[in-house]
């Protein structure tokens, strides 16, 4: 799987243990030395109009990702 991190935006990511759709693509992180994405990052669960309810990011470790496709991401968490 080679991609770009740009190319994650507004892809909805699916864990495929329970069928739970955890949301849009935020960010990704990559090891600065050697260009490689190392995880990605989707909102948790807030409100959408309420930006003070609670709700930890979260944080899907390469490794996890099972596939890619135009535009979903399954992973197993």
């Amino acid at each position: 799987m080679k991609s770009k991190g740009l190319d994650f935006k507004h892809k909805e990511v699916i864990n495929i243990t329970d069928g739970r759709r955890l949301g849009l693509v935020q960010d990704v992180t990559a090891n600065l030395e050697t260009g490689v994405i190392t995880s990605i990052i989707v909102p948790g669960s807030r409100k959408m109009l309420n930006i003070f309810s609670g709700g930890e990011d979260i944080v899907i470790p390469w490794e996890k990702i099972k596939c890619i496709g135009d535009d979903v991401i399954l992973v197993e968490i």
